[in-house]
């Protein structure tokens, strides 16, 4: 048997047939008699004939395809999303292409143009941090193109999007903090344009009010959020407010940052500062000591937002009302943050 991987248009020659008339025996074509069809597949197997599934799906105008665009594939957290999103995709008879921004919002409308001129049936995005101007994506609203966001989502009520309650995770992380004796909690937060970032602060905040602890700016760094970042924001906020007895990071990456500077000081994690994040990473428990840190549910929200993309696909997006689903935090406690040695039964790490 040839090793050659051979076109419609090879058997179409040795058979003497026109491509056509191949390529409906190959697709099963009532036209076609039985015995042109053995005769055209038994060449194919022959020589090893493969059909090009994408080619066949954008003549019927689809592709069975779904893209995804997210910032990075860096850590944990969208590694761990796009796992979910190719269950659920697999299942239902989709491949996924997946895309990455690296947090450019330039390359990332590139990657959503790419998509859209490859057909796909439907997109999840996720939005960079460098994003501002959403305008690109009127193309695929006018195009009729599915479109889901998850994590980092257009604020808008006539937008599918899946998110976490990033709100009530980083309230429940400062309350905790508080409840282990810290007065002076600093924050490392990101940029504010981000639903995420944004909802984080403001629990950061609220959890402050909560316990009259007056919100200081001084104790607030923003940044956007890369572990030199985190070095960089911590050695500012000791040498602005040498009191800061905790942190509570936006995510893990600087989190790790600021625990650097912390022991470069010569302080003791948790007694002199304690520490907690958000995402639950992958290098959270291989720390010294373990992080405590805010999991995100990874891999249901990349199952539920594909769920809403197949859905929309399915019905037709003129037929679907947008929905926003959020998903419920849960806080992970750990050795950073852990001074009275009291776990609260709804908090304990798994």
């Amino acid at each position: 048997m040839s090793t050659h991987r051979a076109s419609i248009s090879d058997l179409a020659a040795q058979l003497n047939l026109s491509v056509s008339t191949v390529s409906r025996a190959l697709s099963d074509h009532s036209r076609i008699s039985d015995a042109t069809k053995k005769r055209v597949w038994e060449l194919a197997r022959a020589l090893n004939y493969q059909p090009n599934q994408l080619a066949a799906a954008l003549r019927k105008g689809r592709s069975n395809t779904l893209g995804v665009v997210v910032p990075h594939i860096d850590g944990q957290f969208f590694a761990l999303v796009v796992k979910g999103i190719e269950t659920i995709a697999n299942q239902a008879g989709f491949n996924v292409m997946i895309c990455q921004s690296n947090e450019d919002a330039a390359q990332e409308q590139k990657n959503v143009e790419t998509l859209v001129n490859a057909q796909v049936d439907g997109i999840l995005l996720s939005l960079s941090l460098s994003t501002h101007d959403y305008r690109y994506l009127e193309d695929v609203r006018r195009r009729d193109i599915p479109l889901v966001f998850f994590d980092r989502a257009l604020e808008s009520t006539d937008v599918s999007a899946v998110v976490l309650d990033d709100y009530l995770g980083g309230y429940e992380a400062v309350c905790h903090l508080i409840e282990q004796g810290c007065r002076h909690i600093a924050h490392l937060g990101g940029p504010q344009h981000l639903n995420i970032c944004r909802n984080r602060y403001q629990g950061y905040a609220d959890a402050l009010r909560h316990y009259n602890i007056p919100v200081d700016d001084n104790l607030v760094h923003f940044s956007d959020l890369s572990m030199q970042d985190g070095r960089q924001g911590m050695e500012l906020l000791l040498s602005q407010a040498p009191q800061v007895d905790a942190v509570f990071s936006c995510n893990d990456l600087a989190l790790v940052g600021a625990m650097q500077i912390v022991k470069r000081r010569g302080l003791r994690i948790p007694q002199d500062v304690a520490l907690a994040g958000f995402s639950n990473e992958l290098f959270d428990s291989l720390t010294e000591p373990m992080l405590t840190s805010v999991d995100q549910r990874c891999e249901e929200m990349g199952r539920t937002a594909v769920q809403l993309l197949l859905e929309m696909i399915h019905e037709g997006v003129s037929k679907v009302a947008p929905r926003q689903v959020v998903l419920q935090p849960k806080l992970l406690i750990r050795e950073s943050s852990q001074r009275s040695g009291v776990l609260l039964p709804n908090q304990m790490a798994s």
